[in-house]
């Protein structure tokens, strides 16, 4: 018979102290992982609060009477009455500012024909910035014995006994902003240089074929469709330079390609 070997009592102590070590191992490995996944998310959870904070303290500002409309300030007026328009946006002062109401300041300035555009923005702590754009005057109208000064898009800008200077007279088969005449006419002066719009005083069309200028200098301006109408300002332009207007007769750029000057 086998007998079984006994250990003696020093080998005992170190397996136990061995087996001690390798639980005290055991213990610190699951502590250190543990500790290296809570870093990590303890940062984001910490983010994510500061975020969240940050957001609400922005919200509760934004709508607080600390960041209210306290003044009402309009820009690109000309024509139109900036006052008047402030004074007609007084509805929107003491509204905090993420809440002005887009469409209550859209009511308000459609009661102003001569405003063609316009943009909304808020500049904080208490300040509304309405930018407008104005209507921009192409010609005038001669109707019932008084003159209408009108856009390209036939909106009355200014009515009045004699016509307005510096603005060329318009004619049209119906003698008002309705029908091809005037759009052609009007889609013609719109894209003449500022420079060069002064010395038109007559624009007269009577379909959306035949638009035709007059010079001050008494020079008349054959320009046909009001296609192209860009390139056959710049070849009249250079025309002009070209010739002696007192000289001329007529200028031709129905086909700008092949330009046309009558002498007198």
């Amino acid at each position: 018979m086998l007998g079984s070997a006994r250990l003696s009592g020093t080998q005992r102590r170190a397996i136990a102290r061995a087996t001690r070590e390798r639980r005290r191992y055991e213990r610190d490995e699951v502590r250190r992982f543990s500790r290296r996944g809570r870093g990590p998310r303890t940062l984001v959870l910490a983010a994510v609060g500061s975020i969240l904070a940050l957001a609400v303290v922005a919200g509760l500002a934004a709508y607080s009477p600390l960041m209210a409309v306290r003044a009402i300030e309009i820009s690109g007026t000309a024509r139109v009455d900036a006052a008047a328009v402030s004074a007609s946006l007084g509805g929107q002062l003491g509204v905090p500012l993420a809440l002005v109401d887009q469409a209550a300041v859209g009511r308000e300035l459609s009661a102003y024909p001569l405003i063609e555009s316009y943009s909304v923005r808020t500049r904080p702590p208490e300040t509304l910035v309405v930018s407008v754009v104005e209507r921009t005057p192409i010609g005038v109208l001669p109707v019932d014995g008084r003159y209408e000064l009108v856009d390209a898009a036939g909106v009355v800008i200014q009515t009045a006994e004699a016509a307005q200077v510096g603005y060329p007279l318009l004619t049209t088969p119906s003698g008002d902003a309705s029908g091809k005449g005037f759009r052609a006419a009007a889609d013609v002066l719109r894209v003449l240089p500022s420079s060069f719009r002064g010395k038109v005083t007559a624009a007269k069309a009577t379909t959306g074929d035949d638009v035709s200028l007059t010079l001050a200098n008494g020079a008349a301006v054959i320009w046909g469709r009001a296609d192209q109408s860009a390139v056959k300002a710049v070849v009249l332009e250079k025309l002009i330079a070209a010739t002696t207007p007192a000289t001329v007769a007529s200028y031709d750029v129905s086909s700008p390609q092949d330009a046309v000057v009558t002498r007198r």
